[in-house]
């Protein structure tokens, strides 16, 4: 399949596959698609190491690089920590108290301290030198329009920008911006959504977009699904929350035996993680911030160092085996999440959309026909 998106970035088929795991990056690039590293996890002598075993795997197919690069000079220093309410310490300390862990853990835990340096100023560009130091095909910003220095530097090289839209005024301002490619996410998707659904957003933004490519996003984890994307006038589909449920994905065995027992309604968009909304699996963590009683969550970034401090904890109790923690897991998902039905190899997921795209759209020209 060619579109305008297949032809920007030098791809076979008009599909993304977004992950944190650098195994299913590889493995999407591999199979003809373009597969995406979420790379702000990464200090910046990791994602090099992650860039360049990537190009190994892949024998020069082309990639990209996700990243979340703020427009303006926030400050999220470690110190950060500071500015939290007691009561939100509180309240974290007592729910992890609650379901048996230990809430002395949290002041060894320190899980935001990379995030919080790869969001900060001098962290992005420490993290964009090393991207723009490897032969990426696409480089995304995730935390909206990207500033014009990191699109100059971009074009500069020769690489197109994408960036992410929830709605019509996001995109808008993105392609005042100067991006390349627009990804119109709808609230079905996983991570930070808006409210408004795939099916109304991506004709929408396509029609604003004119010779930009747009990708769909949310909802789609199937070819039929695909194909309903290329039917609404896109180019292509960005995927992020599919990968969970391949045997590439580097998410912890107890997240992912919950993910695979969810249904579609199993996700909430909640603020409780990031600070702004995100969809990810409901579990006790979320209902016990919406009682009666809890605080606020705070905003970003204060919301993330606090919750990814909570998550070190859960993630490493879980995996000793803590019924309580196991309570409380959850992750960034969509509502596809209701197909997981079993892990599957990345190559296998791709060969499965692309082929049941290619079917459902030849069905539909047959129908044409009669």
């Amino acid at each position: 399949m060619r579109t305008a998106f297949t032809d920007l970035v030098g791809i076979a088929h008009p599909l993304v596959g977004f992950s944190r795991s650098p195994g299913v990056v590889a493995e999407v690039s591999r199979a003809g698609g373009l597969g995406v590293l979420a790379a702000t996890a990464y200090r910046p002598e990791e994602l090099d190491a992650q860039l360049r075993w990537i190009e190994e795997r892949t024998a020069g197919a082309p990639y990209g690089v996700d990243l979340l690069v703020p427009a303006g000079t926030a400050d999220v220093a470690a110190d950060q920590r500071a500015r939290i309410p007691p009561q939100h310490w509180e309240f974290v300390a007592g729910l992890l108290e609650r379901h048996g862990i230990d809430p002395g853990r949290l002041t060894a835990a320190r899980g935001a301290d990379d995030t919080a340096q790869a969001i900060a100023p001098g962290g992005v560009e420490d993290l964009l030198d090393v991207t723009f130091a490897h032969p990426v095909a696409l480089v995304a910003n995730a935390l909206g329009p990207p500033p014009p220095a990191m699109v100059e530097r971009a074009h500069g090289a020769g690489i197109p920008v994408a960036a992410l839209v929830g709605r019509r005024e996001h995109a808008e301002r993105q392609l005042a911006a100067g991006v390349d490619v627009l990804v119109a996410q709808g609230t079905e998707a996983g991570g930070h959504t808006g409210s408004i659904a795939t099916m109304v957003l991506t004709p929408e933004v396509v029609e604003l977009a004119g010779d930009v490519p747009v990708l769909a996003a949310g909802g789609i984890a199937s070819g039929d699904q695909l194909a309903a994307a290329l039917a609404l006038g896109a180019a292509g589909a960005w995927c992020g929350s599919v990968w969970l449920a391949t045997t590439e994905d580097i998410t912890p065995d107890p997240v992912k035996r919950k993910l695979l027992a969810a249904p579609s309604h199993g996700t909430v968009r909640s603020r409780t993680r990031t600070g702004k909304p995100a969809r990810q699996l409901r579990s006790a963590w979320h209902d016990a911030w919406e009682a009666p009683g809890a605080p606020e969550p705070l905003s970003m970034p204060l919301q993330v160092l606090l919750a990814k401090d909570a998550w070190a904890v859960i993630d490493a109790a879980a995996d000793e085996g803590s019924a309580g923690a196991q309570e409380l897991e959850s992750f960034f998902v969509g509502q596809v999440v209701g197909r997981f039905d079993r892990l599957r190899p990345t190559a296998e997921v791709v060969a499965d959309l692309v082929t049941g795209c290619e079917r459902r759209l030849r069905a539909l020209a047959a129908s044409l026909d009669r």
